[in-house]
């Protein structure tokens, strides 16, 4: 499991590729809008939120219908880990909206099997284990403001999400790991509620259940506008889902505590 200095570094790092990220932004966008002769911001934004990350569940049975369960937070921990997502968005016009999100995301550990364990066609004895766990997103969203008057905006739409998942056990040489890379269609819903001058509070929600599984992606933030172009806030933001089939039973919830930083372009 990780000590706490292993987080801030792994935190540090995160946060100094996605300041980076937005450096690289913020030193392109002047030359643009020297192209152009404006100097009002476009519909162009890009941004990072980053924190710690836990884990209140997390249980694994592969193959689906064969395999032994187990709790992968006995091997990985609960957390905190660090986490780091990349957010991107154009807002074409008025009404019509797009947003990209990369979310990477993979812990480690050692802990314990409590008891003899199948897992992807391997027999893993009790005993200490090292297991890894991957859940990497990302996301193409479309949405649509039916909402933007006063103080309030609303957007619909439906969000693409890519899954590059994996889990994998070693024991010295014994060693076995399942991939699971795959498309999952959501549901979006945005809100937007500026209660004071410069103050928002912001709803977000990507998600959908049905057949083998289902997933929620849901954050409450409050942000405050420095200016035309820079703002920042924080939130919890909290991911929960899985999938039960033939080939993969695993369900996880995760809880974030996120501080971000937007830039428009």
């Amino acid at each position: 499991m990780d000590s706490g200095c292993d987080i801030a570094r792994g935190l540090r790092k995160k946060l100094a590729a996605g300041i980076a990220a937005l450096v690289c932004g913020a030193l392109i966008a002047p030359v643009a809008r020297a192209q152009d002769g404006s100097d009002a911001p476009s519909g162009v934004w890009i941004g990072i939120e980053a924190g710690p990350v836990w884990f209140s569940r997390n249980d694994v049975r592969i193959p689906g219908d064969t395999g032994t369960e187990f709790d992968m937070l006995d091997l990985t921990g609960s957390g905190p880990d660090a986490f780091l997502r990349l957010n991107a968005g154009w807002d074409i016009n008025d009404r019509h909206g797009l947003r990209l999100v990369l979310a990477p995301l993979e812990v480690s550990g050692t802990g314990r099997l409590s008891r003899d364990t199948d897992f992807a066609g391997t027999t893993f004895p009790a005993g200490p284990t090292e297991g890894t766990y991957e859940f990497s997103t990302y996301k193409l969203t479309y949405r649509y403001t039916f909402v933007d008057r006063d103080a309030w905006r609303w957007r619909v739409g439906f969000t693409g999400l890519v899954r590059d998942a994996s889990v994998e056990l070693q024991q010295g040489d014994l060693r076995a790991r399942d991939d699971d890379f795959g498309f999952v269609p959501l549901l979006h819903l945005y809100g937007e509620y500026a209660f004071a001058d410069r103050w928002n509070l912001i709803f977000d929600f990507d998600g959908l259940a049905g057949g083998p599984g289902r997933a929620f992606d849901i954050a409450l933030q409050l942000t405050y506008d420095l200016n035309r172009r820079w703002r920042v806030g924080g939130g919890y933001r909290t991911i929960e889902g899985g999938v039960d089939t033939g080939s993969v039973y695993n369900f996880a919830w995760l809880h974030y505590a996120g501080i971000t930083l937007d830039y428009r372009l």
